[in-house]
């Protein structure tokens, strides 16, 4: 029997009356596994209304007792961390391992924000003219919203609302349809570690609970990551309704192999960055440039045995090292972009398309591709695939390599493999991107420093999480002070006594 979710608003669960549905898969066997209502605009305004209603008392919380609940939160979300785990692999697809690795970074988020009180503290700056004193605080900015993508359903719902709330504002969570359950779950623990009802809650839904979410007046503010094209309808209707809007977009993200790099640290790197999740991440690695024809046809034969080794399976295999494709749509547009890729004319060094596993024939499984000689111009370079599948670009040089990253529209991350630090810092300072790694495949920044990227990958003007997430859910009030001086015109100063109090 299949499973009808709930929509979580003021403290409770609660069922949709929208009559609307989405259907929620496992993409394992490619069955339908649950039911997602897919809320109304009144509905949305149900949880807006909940959130506002909640914001008084939240934000005239002290700071340090906001992160005492935040606190409660890290130690739930420790030992209900196989729980998530289970309940976000059984909707995505990914093993368990990289669903766990993807809760863990959702929770460094957490522990950043349980240091609040030091946050948010101010800058005092005494005596700037005769008798005059000035000094800045951060205040929330009010009710605030998330919407996230189906990659992640429990890391990026942890890189907004922990830093929300720390900062005292409520919140409204709209995950994606395709795996909802892990947002509903992080409410109800929020609820569990003693926030009061009402300051975070989840909606599910579309474009509907979309639209209202971007136009009502109630929302300050509003946080995105997804892809650019939906990032950018988002941005520009919700600074149009006059919030501020931070959309995290769409990559194409390049990793840079110099002929001196350690190329067994190259493999195992692109490995990783490119297979892990079967590609459905913003910070996948998915074109390797090569300086030089040797370099190319070095890394490809290494490469190559190893993507055709992949273990592919579902989740609860533990042997498993990459699991299904989130939705049987998700699979057809992957496997669309590889016809175009061989009809352009690029070499695919290993064919992942022909995988088949027995007790699992319906599912959405797609192998490790990889193409070698693929050029600038096909769509395979140019576009986000999101899936399993790595390109090799050979660059002429070291120039022209770093003009290929500068020259795409995106701009979210990007990688160097050298043992030449001249390389390494020229490139980290002339890379326009706004994550960069040095030996390192995925520079995903820890949860005190921040993250964005730069071009098409980013609007708005602040990054997530770390202390740019502070500045977006806060807002910036200085004060200016002068008190007349009652010590220099000799008025008397004494405390009153009992009696007189």
């Amino acid at each position: 029997m299949t499973r009808e979710l709930h929509h979580y608003m003021d403290g409770k669960l609660v069922k949709g009356k929208s009559g609307r549905f989405g259907d929620v898969y496992n993409p394992a066997t490619g069955e339908v596994s649950k039911r997602v209502p897919l809320a109304s605009a009144d509905e949305t305004k149900k949880a807006i209304a909940a959130a506002e209603k909640a914001l008084p008392e939240w934000s005239a919380t002290p700071p340090a007792k906001r992160a005492q609940v935040i606190f409660r939160f890290r130690e739930l979300l420790l030992e209900n961390i196989d729980e998530l785990a289970e309940l976000l692999s059984s909707e995505h697809g990914k093993t368990v391992p990289d669903a766990k690795g993807s809760v863990t970074r959702g929770l460094e988020v957490v522990e950043f924000a349980c240091g609040i009180p030091h946050l948010l503290k101010g800058e005092y700056s005494e005596g700037v003219a005769s008798g005059v004193d000035t000094f800045t605080m951060r205040q929330p900015v009010g009710v605030c919203a998330g919407i996230t993508p189906f990659n992640f359903p429990a890391m990026v719902p942890m890189w907004m609302f922990p830093v929300a709330l720390a900062c005292g504002n409520t919140f409204v969570l709209k995950p994606s349809e395709k795996d909802p359950s892990c947002g509903l779950r992080l409410a109800e623990l929020m609820i569990e570690a003693g926030l009061p009802k009402g300051c975070l809650n989840v909606v599910n839904g579309d474009k509907e609970a979309v639209d209202e979410l971007l136009s009502n007046p109630t929302v300050a503010a509003v946080s995105f990551v997804g892809s650019t094209a939906i990032g950018q309808y988002i941005y520009e209707t919700g600074c149009k309704h006059g919030k501020r809007v931070q959309a995290l977009c769409g990559a194409k993200n390049h990793m840079i192999v110099l002929p001196d790099a350690d190329m067994d640290q190259t493999v195992d790197a692109a490995m990783g960055a490119a297979y892990g999740s079967a590609g459905e991440r913003c910070m996948a690695i998915s074109v390797a440039v090569t300086i030089g024809q040797e370099t190319g046809d070095e890394l490809v034969r290494r490469l190559a045995p190893k993507v055709q080794a992949l273990k592919v399976g579902p989740y609860t295999d533990a042997a498993s090292e990459m699991g299904p494709i989130v939705t049987r749509e998700s699979l057809d547009r992957i496997l669309g972009y590889i016809d175009e890729g061989i009809a352009a004319g690029a070499e695919l060094v290993v064919d992942g398309r022909d995988i088949s596993l027995q007790g699992y024939e319906d599912g959405f499984f797609l192998g490790g591709c990889l193409f070698d000689r693929v050029s600038t111009d096909m769509s395979i370079y140019t576009d986000e695939i999101f899936g399993p599948v790595l390109s090799v670009v050979r660059a002429d040089d070291y120039e022209h390599a770093i003009q290929m990253v500068n020259e795409h529209e995106y701009g979210n991350g990007t990688a160097i493999f050298t043992r030449d630090g001249d390389a390494a810092r020229d490139f980290a300072s002339r890379a326009r991107i706004g994550m960069v790694g040095v030996n390192l495949p995925i520079p995903v920044p820890v949860a005190y420093h921040s993250f964005g990227g730069w071009k098409r990958s980013l609007f708005g003007d602040h990054y997530v999480h770390g202390m740019e997430g502070v500045r977006f859910y806060t807002r910036l009030k200085t004060i200016t002070a002068r008190w007349p001086s009652g010590i220099r015109a000799g008025t008397q100063f004494h405390f009153k006594s009992g009696a007189e109090h």
